[in-house]
């Protein structure tokens, strides 16, 4: 359970976040960011505890996912990225290491380039920086390919969202938004990763969305970046591989 759980009125919504574990000053907040139409359960629940033993982790829920009611307005990383800036504004929080997921490290790499006094240290999960990162069968929506969501998943996402969201029937609506951004351009050149300052952990699965090369010129763009690659890893069990997962996170952020 949060310590705290809360709602915050940033750019004209009301945004759900929760607080966990101690707040001693001794350390910068972690915020993690979540994957597309997933929740903070469904993304952190394995990693959370640890994450939180010995520091502050702030975990919010984008614009209309989970108890977050979506707004009229465009679902892009740079609109999340702002209403992170905001909350963190709300909490009286001036820099925090940021560890982001699918969805989620989209908009804590626009974050980063966008505010980067804002972070500390970043992790990217599961995460590409232009469309061409992902495998043809991702892109092309191929649901007989193992690297997507299968049945099961997506029923665990539909079930999460209707135990939480303010308005439970609106799930394909999410799906919808989610997948337009999911195949939108992506704003960022070669030259926008050179330009990261934070420490950076690249991390993605051996059968995950992204390609394995895409993820080493990521590597080989932001100066102070570390690549992982999890074996018998995919997307969907990203963050869920707590014994290869926490060691790595316990070493880059601490």
């Amino acid at each position: 359970m949060p310590n705290i759980s809360d709602y915050a009125k940033v750019n004209g919504l009301e945004m759900y976040y929760e607080c966990h574990g101690p707040d001693d000053g001794a350390r910068r907040p972690l915020v993690l960011l979540h994957g597309g139409v997933l929740t903070i359960d469904l993304s952190f629940a394995a990693v959370l505890p640890a994450l939180a033993a010995g520091r502050r982790v702030i975990a919010p829920e984008f614009q209309g996912h989970g108890r977050t009611a979506d707004i009229d307005r465009a679902m892009t990383a740079a609109n999340l990225a702002s209403d992170v800036v905001a909350l963190l504004d709300e909490l009286g929080v001036e820099q925090a290491d940021v560890l982001g997921f699918s969805l989620g490290g989209l908009v804590a790499l626009q974050l980063a380039l966008d505010c980067p006094e804002r972070v500390g240290r970043l992790v990217l999960a599961s995460t590409q920086y232009s469309q061409d990162g992902y495998h043809d069968e991702v892109r092309a929506a191929d649901h007989t390919s193992t690297r997507l969501p299968g049945r099961q998943d997506f029923q665990e996402m539909a079930d999460a969202y209707a135990a939480v969201a303010p308005h439970p029937g609106r799930f394909q609506d999410l799906v919808a938004k989610c997948t337009a951004a999911a195949h939108a351009p992506l704003p960022w050149t070669a030259d926008d990763l050179r330009g990261v300052r934070a420490p950076t952990l690249l991390a993605i699965g051996d059968t995950d969305f992204v390609r394995i090369e895409h993820a080493a010129q990521m590597q080989r763009l932001i100066p102070r970046a570390v690549l992982a690659v999890l074996p018998a890893t995919t997307h969907m069990a990203m963050m869920r591989r707590t014994a290869l997962l926490l060691p790595l996170l316990a070493e880059f952020l601490d």
